[in-house]
């Protein structure tokens, strides 16, 4: 069935690719390492990290001796999150159904650049941070070169994007990020991202099981923010 670009309905239309290593979701499993990447080890016992657009929950084995809870609209990828033990939330990462201050980090991996209401979105992520708490994020860049890499071509390419996933009208504008961020006390430093290229060759080659996100000079395509909540 054809659908609207970004319609959720997509995601369970697609529910039993999320762990395929080389299925439609093969990036998100390359983006969910390099985000745990940023992830330090749990400083105290019994702390939380709060997965906001948790999908299907590819980011659980990159963040051990966390509690991890996911919250996501999708009922069929969160079922398949709570077998890789995530605490499953069903619930609008624009309104989550959580504590104040509950998370000593908040990941919001790949889904900012699926919402009509980016400051919504910042303030509950912030909201759901303890003081002192780490904000984690990967998203796309409101750019023409972020339009044309994470549609025109992604949609073209094995392991890019499934056809339709992103309405490129919600991509993200840096400078709003970072304001939103910092108006709820989080100072939110952005770094560009890409797949390695030789680790991209290799996979397209059948040669390796995942490719390595690189850090690059610009954020103008795929990009990570990391902060600190005071």
């Amino acid at each position: 069935m054809a659908r609207a670009r970004n319609d959720p309905a997509q995601y369970d239309d697609l529910a039993g690719q999320w762990w395929h290593p080389r299925g439609p979701f093969a990036m998100l499993h390359w983006l969910a390492a390099a985000r745990g990447a940023l992830v330090p080890p749990p400083a105290r016992e019994g702390a939380v990290l709060v997965d906001l657009g948790c999908g299907a929950g590819l980011l659980a084995p990159h963040v051990r001796g966390y509690r991890h809870i996911g919250v996501d609209l999708t009922a069929s990828a969160l079922a398949q999150a709570a077998r890789h033990g995530v605490v499953a939330v069903r619930g609008d990462v624009s309104a989550v159904p959580l504590a104040d201050g509950c998370a000593d980090v908040v990941a919001a991996g790949e889904i900012l650049e699926h919402v009509p209401d980016l400051p919504a979105v910042v303030g509950e992520a912030c909201r759901l941070l303890r003081p002192g708490g780490l904000l984690v994020i990967d998203t796309i860049a409101a750019t023409a070169l972020g339009r044309f890499v994470a549609v025109t071509l992604a949609e073209r390419v094995p392991g890019g994007a499934p056809p339709g996933i992103h309405d490129p009208a919600l991509f993200v504008d840096r400078e709003e990020l970072v304001r939103e961020c910092a108006r709820h006390g989080v100072a939110l430093r952005l770094r560009g991202i890409r797949p390695s290229v030789p680790g991209l060759v290799r996979w397209l080659a059948r040669r390796g099981e995942s490719v390595a996100m690189v850090p690059v000079p610009t954020t103008a395509v795929l990009f990570q923010g990391v902060g600190r909540r005071g």
